[in-house]
């Protein structure tokens, strides 16, 4: 019996509809910008396998910073304890963060990431004495799958089950090129009703609904309108964090910065599972009082893992090295070409480019729904085809490892050209 075939009778996989679903590739090696299946099949990794591994598989210098933590101290329990990976990362961190930003929260993934963050603005106003249960976020975010995540989340197929179990989520459009008015008047209205908590945004980069991209001058007039009106604002970097625009954070394309960030993927390389809110003194400071009700209780078992600490430290490390600043503009220098090349293919509708990230969306003649057909034959060609790629609907998008070589980026390419002329 195949690896696949062992995994098929006791997995249950995300996202997944197991009646009409393929099997699952079992993997059994990675290595660099590449994966190998129990078949010996080779597949190139166009997007950092759900954009946590910039650094490419088997990292030696995350793994044997992984081996030295374990050797010294694998786990101790945050609550009332702390280590020293943990002071080094978070000081780390506050190096590379918005200057604003003071107190870490850990936790173990982007949802959980955003939970807290939601959960700490709406408590920050609680612990006031004033009521504000409503959460400003953009149509078409994705923010998690957690109960406050998914109800942020305005993917409706995602949430369609839980309609009337979660928070109260007021949408407004998101500022693409043309509806930058539209989406400024709309969060102004909400901001006259003072009963919003916060406003939560993936910076430029809407990843789950295509990798959708607004300026970031028109975020930096939005997140002004809500410090003007006493609103605070959560940046949800899960994805975009850590060299995928080009920059450390979205958020360093902007003037205004965020009161909270969320971070997670490729924080730890791909390796452990880890996450990280951020807040700024003010928030920290709503909840420091001599009433023991009054502080945040939220807490993971495995809260602040000294090795997952290990692992993020080596990666950060490996993120500001010389080398993987210039892949990352290496990378985009090679999407562009591929823009300019591409763009005017008669199956083109869209293009767009912001640092490791390219997305091009391709005409149809009828509405494609995110798990659909069309999808599906997209996805299946590539894999066929040695290329991890997961098509968003009608939209292609690649977001590879920092360490791919031009020649791996040439064949993710050609084989977006071949596909379509199939489609």
């Amino acid at each position: 019996m195949t690896l696949s075939e062992r995994d098929k009778k006791h997995n249950w996989h995300p996202y997944t509809q197991h009646k009409t679903a393929q099997p699952s590739i079992a993997i059994v090696k990675g290595d660099g910008a590449l994966l190998w299946d129990e078949n010996g099949k080779e597949y190139i990794d166009a997007i950092a396998s759900w954009w946590v591994n910039p650094y490419g598989h088997s990292n030696k210098v995350i793994a044997d910073a992984i081996y030295k933590q374990l050797t010294t101290l694998e786990h101790v329990l945050f609550g009332g304890f702390t280590h020293e990976p943990a002071v080094l990362l978070s000081e780390k961190l506050m190096e590379i963060l918005p200057n604003n930003q003071k107190k870490i929260f850990y936790s173990d993934n982007g949802s959980t990431a955003v939970e807290i963050a939601l959960k700490a603005t709406m408590q920050f106003f609680y612990n006031k004495g004033e009521k504000r249960t409503k959460i400003i976020a953009f149509e078409n975010a994705f923010h998690g799958d957690t109960f406050g995540a998914m109800a942020a989340s305005g993917i409706s197929f995602f949430t369609e089950a839980f309609k009337g179990s979660l928070i109260d989520i007021v949408r407004i459009p998101v500022p693409i090129a043309g509806n930058e008015s539209k989406s400024i008047q709309a969060l102004e209205k909400v901001l006259t009703t003072n009963e919003c908590a916060a406003f939560i945004f993936e910076p430029l980069v809407q990843g789950a609904a295509g990798m959708v991209m607004y300026d970031a001058e028109v975020l930096d007039v939005m997140i002004a309108l809500c410090k003007d009106n006493n609103v605070f604002t959560i940046a949800d970097e899960v994805m975009t964090g850590f060299g995928k625009t080009g920059k450390n954070f979205a958020c360093d394309y902007l003037v205004q910065n965020p009161d909270m960030m969320c971070l997670s993927k490729a924080l730890t390389g791909g390796t452990i599972p880890m996450a990280v809110t951020t807040f700024t003194q003010e928030i920290f400071d709503g909840f420091y009082d001599d009433d023991v009700n009054k502080a945040l209780f939220h807490g993971h078992t495995f809260t602040a893992n000294p090795t997952g600490c290990a692992a993020a430290l080596a990666s950060i490390s490996l993120l500001q090295t010389r080398e993987m600043q210039d892949n990352i503009q290496r990378i985009n220098q090679q999407h562009l070409k591929f823009q300019n090349q591409i763009k005017d293919n008669p199956k083109v509708k869209t293009t767009r480019v912001l640092g490791v990230i390219f997305a091009l969306e391709i005409k149809t003649e009828n509405e494609e729904s995110y798990y659909g057909d069309f999808r599906n034959k997209c996805y299946n060609f590539f894999i066929e085809n040695g290329i991890v790629l997961r098509p968003v609907g009608n939209i292609v998008y690649i977001l590879p490892p920092y360490i791919i070589s031009d020649t791996q980026l040439e064949k993710v390419y050609l084989t977006i050209e071949r596909a379509l002329e199939i489609v």
